[in-house]
């Protein structure tokens, strides 16, 4: 839509039109045409399958699908896994072909017109209350959500109704016989929402980089889906606790363990870890709380074991796919955090702020708007956190890195690791000593596509430490230029808001005058800086200082971040998936042949236990096969670059060496009158003087910080986007979380 109205290349001389992607051969879009609506049949008729379950036609229907498909080896399991579960792995399976015969993402050179368009994915309808900034295309995912809720409630309702009237019963055996029922309704709607749940949770889905959308903003979805799925179940368990209690039965029941139906028992133990999730989760426990939070939500694995007790196999199956989808992920990601990466560079600026070099192999791709999740062995074992790439990928092959504001208690002992900036001298250079720091790393994680390089003109609002993944972006945008790669970007406007002016020295990473001597040529750039919490330059305005670091390590191929993650390569993480879907129904149908079947076995809760142990034993087995090749072409791959790499100077990576820095007002880039002390950033008058100045044009606005920074711009541009003046931009509204 309007993006597309943005795509006339910046640059358009012969040596960047090798960049440009090339026209696709017709089979392969004819393939890629076919895939989509595939996947889209498919998960309307999954969808479909779970809205119209409540009915009699839905209900008839099913009669005859169990009929029919009872007979397998798979019995009525497999019945309702092929049904609840079947599609969403299709859809991964063909998810995996599409991103395979895909090519990779290239600013391609679009269609001009004169019009500006709006998209639902980047106009904001709501930016204030529970939800936070929701585009229009996730308000219209919540509202049919509500609809499916109502839908099912009702009509599950009207149900209990029509089957108990067909039964002449005492008031009070009525009235707990429709309690109970109401309960099994809420149960079944919540096992439906779980079928949903774990799919945005999982960072390196194939399914997020099928739609593109990144883990950051898919937590959102997992956070309130959960919040719905627990307060189903919460009432499930409630009205099932309210019938027992009026039927004078409520110990016996709660401590019930049946070998044929539902074992009570486990499904309390499962929903009371379920509830300890949900309590810890909720924004003002897990904000005073986040380790609480962190640690109490390791109890999925309680939830989802004793879950499986409870309901069986065959009732468990509905949402199974979910489950092992995330399962797939979870171990991904468990072995490539077993490699330990060393931080091969590290310094610490004036604001306290921390930033981090970690070492990478060349074949590990991401892109500026990527983030990883950290673990530094020095501090702590257990605690993982996410922190946004503010490098970009074109800075070079072999290393990424991270900015870190010191917020808490970890990243506090992490900057007590790390050589000041400010106040260290040459000494540690002098003498050669090195901080000793060893990290784990899990991702990187982002975006499938570097939606910033599709507008040409771009605002890019930061609050604080926000400022970290705009500086991978106008790097990444930098690069581009200097080396004659398509980049659309022509008209940047960076608003920045900072509470002192010792967090300006961040703007230091961005080396703008030896990665782009000629910018002010080919790129528009300016910033507008807003101090808040001071009213005047300090004395030390224009001082310089040395930017000292601590020394980089030799980087080699045992001390580069692994490439076993589902976001890496295409081929492997591909087939990953793919040959354990394919073991998990190999085990499973040999249990059902040789042991289930011919031994009887019919205890719904050992049933379920081995359902859970096959998706176990196939991740293990035969996603750890797989996990054992990759690692092998991994280390080949590394082989063979290392002679390469060592060519490179300083392994790749631009050595820190004490330099002068003048004061960052002071550099040509940011003039004085670009900065503002003792104010916030006034967005009405911002975005109506950039109207003006740009005009009928679309342009992508990314915002990164407080949530109240970030509702503050959604506001405007929602403003704006509505009055919708002719000759005024259409803004297409773009966040970066780096709080998940």
């Amino acid at each position: 839509m309007g993006v597309d109205t943005v795509n006339e290349p910046l640059l358009s001389s012969e040596n960047s039109s090798q960049y440009y992607g090339k026209k696709k051969p017709f089979f392969i879009s004819i393939a890629k045409w076919v895939l989509k609506t595939v996947m889209w049949v498919l998960f309307i008729i999954w969808v479909g399958i779970m809205f119209l379950y409540p009915t009699d036609i839905m209900s008839n229907l099913f009669e005859k699908w169990i009929q029919t498909t009872d007979g397998t080896i798979y019995g009525i399991t497999g019945s309702l896994f092929l049904a609840f579960s079947g599609p969403v792995l299709i859809i991964v399976f063909l998810a995996v072909l599409y991103l395979f015969i895909s090519r990779e993402e290239k600013v391609e050179e679009g269609k001009t017109t004169k019009h500006p368009g709006f998209c639902l994915w980047t106009f904001p309808v709501l930016v204030d209350g529970p939800f936070g900034v929701v585009c229009a295309t996730e308000f219209i995912g919540i509202l049919l959500f509500i609809m499916f809720i109502i839908w099912e409630v009702s009509a599950y309702t009207v149900k209990n109704w029509q089957l108990l009237s067909q039964y002449d019963l005492s008031s009070f055996l009525r009235s707990t016989l429709m309690l109970e029922l109401t309960g099994l309704r809420f149960g079944f709607i919540g096992l439906l929402c779980l079928a949903f749940l774990f799919l945005p949770i999982a960072r390196g889905s194939v399914l997020l980089r099928l739609i593109d959308i990144p883990f950051e903003h898919a937590t959102r979805y997992h956070v309130w889906l959960g919040h719905l799925t627990m307060a189903l179940f919460t009432l499930h368990g409630a009205f099932y606790i309210i019938a027992w209690t009026l039927q004078g039965r409520l110990l016996h029941e709660i401590l019930e363990w049946r070998d044929i139906g539902v074992a009570n028992l486990a499904g309390v133990i499962s929903l009371t870890a379920g509830l300890l999730m949900w309590v810890t989760s909720l924004k003002p426990v897990r904000k005073a709380y986040f380790e609480l939070f962190f640690y109490t939500h390791q109890l999925y694995t309680v939830f989802v074991i004793f879950l499986a007790l409870h309901v069986g196999d065959f009732i468990f199956s509905i949402a199974a796919g979910g489950i092992f989808l995330f399962m797939l992920d979870r171990f991904l990601r468990f072995c490539q955090s077993r490699k330990t990466v060393e931080i091969i560079s590290a310094r610490s600026f004036p604001c306290g702020t921390v930033e981090l070099v970690l070492s990478k192999p060349a074949n590990l791709g991401y892109n500026a708007l990527s983030f990883i999740f950290v673990q530094v062995r020095e501090l702590s074992w257990l605690q993982w956190h996410p922190f946004s790439v503010s490098s970009s990928p074109l800075d070079g092959k072999y290393h990424l890195s991270v900015l870190i504001k010191v917020l808490g208690e970890w990243t506090a002992k992490l900057r007590g690791l790390i050589p000041d900036l400010h106040t260290e001298d040459q000494n540690i250079l002098q003498t050669g000593r090195q901080s000793q720091i060893t990290a784990s790393v899990e991702g990187p994680y982002g975006h499938e596509s570097s939606y910033h390089l599709k507008y040409k003109y771009l605002i890019l609002v930061a609050g604080g430490i926000g400022i970290s993944p705009f500086l991978a972006v106008l790097s990444d945008i930098l690069h581009r230029i200097e080396e004659g790669r398509p980049c659309m970007p022509g008209h940047i406007v960076v608003v920045w808001a900072i509470k002192r002016s010792n967090e300006l020295p961040l703007l230091t990473t961005l080396d703008m005058e030896s990665i782009a001597p000629f910018l002010s040529n080919v790129l528009n750039l300016e910033f507008q800086i807003y101090i808040t919490q001071e009213s005047e330059p300090s004395l030390e305005e224009g001082k310089t200082y040395k930017a000292v670091s601590s020394p980089l390590r030799p980087i080699s191929k045992r001390s580069a971040m692994s490439v076993l993650v589902g976001t890496g390569d295409k081929f492997w993480s591909g087939l990953y998936i793919i040959s354990s879907v394919i073991g998990f129904l190999i085990i499973l149908g040999l249990l059902d042949m040789y042991y289930i079947n011919p031994y009887e076995i019919s205890t719904w809760w050992y049933k379920g236990l081995l359902f859970l142990g096959c998706m176990f034993a196939s991740v293990i087995i035969f996603g750890g096969f797989v996990v054992i090749l990759w690692r092998l072409w991994e280390a080949k791959t590394l082989a063979s670059e290392e002679p390469d790499f060592d060519r490179k100077n300083n392994n790749g990576v631009r050595r820190d060496k004490p330099e002068e820095h003048t004061n960052v007002n002071g550099n040509g880039h940011v003039s004085l009158s670009n900065i503002c002390y003792g104010c916030r950033p006034n967005f009405k008058d911002i975005f109506g003087v950039i109207a003006e100045q740009w005009g009928c044009v679309d342009a992508g606005v990314l915002a990164c910080g407080p949530p109240s920074l970030v509702s503050s711009v959604a506001k405007e541009i929602r403003s704006r986007n509505l009055r919708g003046k002719r000759h005024h931009p259409v803004f297409h509204f773009h966040t970066h979380s780096f709080e998940l």
